[in-house]
């Protein structure tokens, strides 16, 4: 059984104003796909994570992770989470 991959794609998404819908086309994947990742309901090929991160123009690991992202709030005002 493959692990979990814990995803920021929504987010990135929601910041840069994308919808999921022209992501999809940007990366030749179907919008519901799109949605699947983002529920962690499906984990995206190493292809596809790939293609995500190259169109935001950020490296594959702000976007895709084995472990759970911290709260933005906590990256970014410095509170170490237990």
């Amino acid at each position: 059984m493959s692990e979990q991959v814990h995803n920021r794609l929504s987010v990135v998404r929601a910041e840069r104003k994308v919808s999921r819908q022209r992501l999809a086309e940007e990366v030749g994947a179907h919008y519901q796909t799109i949605g699947y990742i983002e529920r962690g309901q499906y984990n995206p090929s190493l292809d596809l994570a790939l293609k995500i991160a190259k169109f935001f123009e950020l490296p594959v690991e702000a976007l895709f992770s084995l472990e759970p992202f911290r709260p933005l709030t906590d990256e970014i005002y410095g509170r170490k989470t237990p």
